[in-house]
């Protein structure tokens, strides 16, 4: 499993807002140029990320985007499923996978639901805040 630019930006931008967390609205350009991101693909991410009630943002004179909540809140996993769509490392663990003609004899099955569920306990287990705070 390999994290895509889109989740690690992501990542980047929910950090950039909760480390100025209370501080108010926050330009997306501002965001940007303190993330080396280019505002056009950040415009790609946020409205994911608004979608889902992660961040809110008002346009105009004084807009720009916020946390809903503490960073304390926000966990990498939910985050990182939210950008990449799933987690799993292999297709037929994927959330909407068919059914694998295989599953029943597959060796490698467990490994991979092992792996899986490590993998999301990991990220589920961090959250902004700690990761402000250098876990």
């Amino acid at each position: 499993m390999m994290i895509s630019t889109r989740g690690r930006y992501a990542l980047r931008v929910m950090l950039d807002l909760a480390e100025h967390h209370g501080e108010g609205y926050i330009p997306m350009k501002v965001v940007a140029g303190r993330q080396n991101i280019s505002l056009k693909y950040l415009e790609r991410i946020l409205p994911v990320l608004t979608r889902n009630h992660l961040i809110e943002g008002i346009q105009g004179k004084g807009g720009g985007y916020r946390l809903t909540e503490e960073p304390a809140k926000y966990r990498v996993g939910d985050i990182l499923r939210l950008t990449e769509g799933d987690l799993a490392p292999v297709a037929c663990l994927g959330s909407g996978a068919k059914a694998c003609e295989r599953a029943d004899s597959c060796k490698t099955l467990p490994m991979w639901r092992k792996f899986y569920r490590i993998t999301n306990e990991f990220f589920d287990g961090i959250t902004l805040a700690e990761l402000l705070d250098n876990i």
